[in-house]
C-alpha cells in the first residue's frame, strides 16, 4: 500500500505509467505525459537527461498532484507541470505495455518544452530537437499557435522552425498568429531578432 486507498500487488515493480493510467481511469482525471517525455514516446530521443530518467507529467490546472505520486520512488523521476496556455489542448493516447497513457501530440509537446525553458531545458538543446521535427503536421501547428496565449513560445517556435528549414513551416499562415507587440529578452548579452521581437542566446543564433 502506497497510501490510504492506493495499493499495488506485492512483488510488482512500481511503474509510473501504471500509476498515471490507473489514477486517470479510476478517479476520472486527465494527467498526461508531456514536454520532452511525450516527444520521446513519439520517437524523438535527442534530449537525454543525466541520472534517473525524468517523466514530465502535465495535469489540469484545477487539479492537485496527490502526495503519493510525489513521495513514491518510481523508476522515473516524476516532474509535474500545469498550464492554461493551451486553450484547446491536443492530446492523444499511447499504449505503454498494458496501459493506455494520455500524451501531448508532438506539436504541443514541443511548445510545452519552450514553455518550461529555460528552467527545465536550455534553448539550444530544444533547437537540436526542433531539427528532428520534420514530420510535424502544419494544420496542428497552426491550430495550436492560433489558440495559444503565450507570446514567448509562439515567437520562439516560429523562429526555430524557420531556422530549421522544415517544409511544413512554409505551409503555415503566420499572419493569423498573434505575436504581440512588446519586446522580450530571453537571454542576457544575447542577439535581438527584430522579426520576432525577442533576444535569444548568442549560441542559439550562431548555431548552424
Amino acid at each position: 500500500m502506497l497510501t490510504k486507498g492506493v495499493m499495488y500487488r506485492t512483488g510488482d515493480k512500481l511503474s509510473s505509467f501504471a500509476a498515471i493510467s490507473s489514477y486517470n481511469t479510476q478517479v476520472n482525471k486527465g494527467f498526461y505525459v508531456g514536454a520532452h517525455s511525450a516527444l520521446e514516446l513519439s520517437g524523438f530521443n535527442h534530449y537525454v537527461p543525466m541520472g534517473k530518467p525524468v517523466l514530465m507529467i502535465g495535469y489540469p490546472i484545477q487539479d492537485n498532484v496527490p502526495n503519493w505520486m510525489i513521495d513514491t520512488d518510481f523508476e522515473c523521476e516524476l516532474k509535474f507541470f500545469s498550464t492554461k496556455t493551451f486553450l484547446n489542448p491536443q492530446l492523444t493516447t499511447f499504449n505503454k505495455g498494458d496501459y493506455k497513457i494520455l500524451t501531448s501530440v508532438p506539436e504541443q509537446a514541443f511548445l510545452e518544452c519552450l514553455l518550461l525553458a529555460p528552467n527545465q531545458y536550455a534553448y539550444i538543446d530544444l533547437f537540436y530537437i526542433m531539427e528532428q521535427l520534420t514530420t510535424l503536421r502544419a494544420e496542428v501547428v497552426q491550430q495550436l499557435l492560433e489558440n495559444t496565449g503565450n507570446i514567448k513560445i509562439k515567437r520562439l517556435f516560429l523562429y526555430m522552425a524557420k531556422k530549421a528549414g522544415h517544409d511544413w513551416f512554409d505551409r503555415l499562415d503566420t499572419s493569423k498568429v498573434d505575436l504581440g507587440i512588446g519586446k522580450q529578452k530571453l537571454a542576457d548579452n544575447g542577439v535581438y531578432l527584430p522579426e520576432y521581437k525577442i533576444t535569444i542566446p548568442k549560441e542559439l543564433y550562431e548555431y548552424e
